[in-house]
């Protein structure tokens, strides 16, 4: 319905927008169940083989989004915005009808009933146990209401994404501070339950970094593109249909090949490491534009060919830490809380570029452009290369706590 909109309010700019709002509505109810009822066909007979099926869910995702970045820029320059924006939601119509009709050929494990014990209750019990970790809750609504008070100043959509990311963090914290407090009240199994998800939240707030890197791809490295020399016939927009066609090959190169010499070799690749080396090859990309941005900046051109090379260690960092990260999020969430899980992971790609509008938002500052202009770096190949000074910070963080973390198997039973 969200295609539709845009493709019949083409000019009209309330209906265009309610259009996006659809779109967003049918994400957020897509995004994290979806993935839970990828693992939800697995239990501890054969849950081996739910890697395998992740990695195959994201292959088929990005089958349709090389054809998607290929293809849609020429339908919007040959047939208009409205076959542009109809097709793709023509295509979710047929899908959607296809699944209906399968729909009874899958496992479907039924929503959790109302529970005195859940995540929420729990912590609720945990912060009501003692002043310090209500003082930890109260302070997260004060920073909140600060960012809505400045909405204006900051722009709606910081104000709002810091104001949730405060309150979750903050809460977190006072439940964290005082979970053994709910003992008595709660079952031992359900307080670890809580325990086991907000260890998850801190992991899924050290790869946030991540996707400030990956997702600019559509944007930064777009208006890079557009600086550097290519066929009259091809559109800066279309170089990211690169990111999928390599997440085709990467991911059987890694499961077939990659691995298995690695684990020859006395190294596992467990999934915290792989999501840790992902972040930091993201970073390396980064070095590479950063370094590229240099080269355009003196005012000497060359071929958007060179896009390529880190398009290859992004997408490598994008297959390590997305695939991953999927299966990783189901197998350590509690049953009763495996979407709710997925959706503080797609939440990380919701903070990942509130990072990206902070730092666009601190280079308007002229203390800040000051400071660049003394480095010697243009302003946007001064970001570039922060961002990459980011992601290796991040992936050093991620890889000492995951060091430490308690991986767990949340997988139902037969």
């Amino acid at each position: 319905m969200g295609q539709f909109c845009l493709a019949l309010f083409v000019d009209n700019r309330a209906g265009f927008y309610f259009g996006l709002c659809l779109i967003a509505l049918g994400s957020g109810g897509i995004k994290p169940c979806v993935a839970a009822f990828v693992g939800d066909q697995f239990d501890q007979t054969n849950k081996h083989r739910a890697k395998v099926v992740f990695d195959a869910f994201y292959w088929i995702i990005n089958f349709g989004s090389f054809f998607a970045s290929l293809l849609m820029p020429i339908f919007l320059r040959q047939l208009g915005p409205a076959i542009a924006f109809g097709v793709p939601g023509l295509l979710m119509f047929i899908s959607t009808v296809i699944l209906w009709s399968g729909r009874r050929r899958y496992v479907m494990v039924p929503p959790a009933p109302p529970n005195p014990h859940s995540f929420l209750n729990v912590s609720r019990t945990a912060l009501a146990s003692g002043l310090p970790g209500r003082v930890l809750a109260g302070m997260g609504l004060v920073v909140a209401a600060i960012a809505l008070a400045f909405a204006a100043k900051l722009g709606l959509v910081i104000a709002l994404c810091t104001a949730l990311v405060a309150m979750i963090a903050f809460a977190g914290a006072g439940v964290w501070s005082q979970l053994e407090g709910a003992r008595g009240k709660h079952p031992d199994e359900a307080v670890e339950g809580v325990r086991t998800v907000l260890r998850v939240l801190v992991l899924f707030f050290l790869i946030t970094p991540f996707w400030s890197l990956f997702d600019q791809k559509a944007s930064t490295w777009v208006l890079q593109a557009d600086a550097m020399t290519k066929p009259g016939w091809f559109q800066s927009s279309q170089m990211q249909a690169l990111n999928p066609a390599l997440v085709m090959l990467l991911i059987p190169f890694n499961n077939l090949v990659l691995y298995p010499a690695l684990k020859r070799l006395g190294f596992e690749m467990t999934a915290l490491r792989r999501i840790t080396i992902g972040i930091a090859a993201s970073g390396i990309a980064w070095i590479f534009v950063g370094g590229m941005q240099l080269v355009l900046d003196d005012g000497r051109s060359f071929t958007i060919a060179w896009q390529i090379l880190p398009y290859v260690f992004l997408t490598l960092g994008e297959v390590l830490v997305s695939t991953t990260g999927l299966e990783f999020a189901y197998s350590q969430a509690p049953q009763a809380m495996k979407s709710a899980v997925m959706s503080f992971f797609n939440l990380s790609v919701t903070v990942g570029n509130l990072w990206v509008l902070v730092v666009n938002g601190a280079v308007r500052n002229s203390t800040v452009t000051d400071f660049i202009a003394s480095t010697g770096f243009g302003i946007t190949a001064f970001q570039m290369f922060f961002f990459a000074g980011f992601a290796f910070a991040a992936a050093l963080a991620f890889g000492l706590v995951a060091r430490k973390y308690p991986v767990v198997d949340h997988y139902r039973t037969a």
